[in-house]
């Protein structure tokens, strides 16, 4: 079980705080809108009012000790921006934050931001998937029933084919395309025969559930 930090429960916000709590983690949920917060309830390990730029409040509620913090503060720069340099100053090492702009994701990037998440390209459910998995390096949710993540090569899959490994029949998953990361080659619709290694990442289609038990192959 890990541990998360959500600060601002908008939508994005708080469609990401329950997702990571129903796939059995800690959750933590700020905002300083007392509605939200109550409307958010039981459905988080714990939601409370409070500003998630307070340095002191943070701390208080355990910031120091969670493996990733998500900040979404709606577009509300300046908030998010105090908030990423407060989680910063508090040793938190994951920090994802939603931006509304291209300028804004520059901005939290050279401050110190894992990532910027823009709502439009990356559902909530999938940057949930994302942090709960802690490998992949992207997921797209495209409907209810279809997903679409890439990933490193698992340990166990080096030196094997797509045909052999049989993903379709093992997993209901389907390896779309390979990235070759040592010679920048995205390869569509893969030869099943190709012998798979350790610079190759995966772009793997399929339901959501499928796609979470193939993230936890080493």
């Amino acid at each position: 079980m890990k541990r998360f930090l959500v600060i601002g429960l908008g939508n994005f916000g708080s469609t990401v705080a329950q997702a990571l709590h129903r796939h059995g983690h800690e959750v933590v949920a700020l905002d300083t809108d007392e509605e939200l917060v109550d409307e958010l309830g039981t459905r988080v390990s714990r939601a409370m009012v409070g500003d998630g730029t307070n340095r002191a409040l943070l701390k208080e509620v355990g910031a120091e000790e969670v493996d990733a913090a998500v900040i979404s503060t709606g577009s509300d720069l300046s908030a998010s921006v105090l908030a990423l340099l407060a989680l910063r100053d508090l040793g938190v090492r994951e920090i994802f934050v939603k931006v509304m702009s291209d300028d804004h994701a520059r901005i939290v990037e050279t401050l110190g931001a894992t990532d910027s998440i823009f709502p439009e390209r990356e559902s909530a459910v999938g940057l949930a998937s994302r942090l709960t998995s802690g490998k992949l390096l992207q997921y797209v949710q495209l409907g209810g029933d279809l997903g679409l993540q890439e990933m490193p090569m698992p340990t166990e899959w080096l030196g094997s084919t797509l045909r052999a490994l049989g993903l379709p029949q093992r997993y209901r998953v389907q390896v779309v395309a390979l990235h070759d990361v040592l010679r920048d080659q995205m390869l569509a619709v893969p030869d099943p025969d190709r012998v798979l290694t350790e610079s190759d990442t995966l772009l793997v289609a399929g339901h959501p559930e499928a796609l979470e038990k193939v993230a936890a192959v080493r």
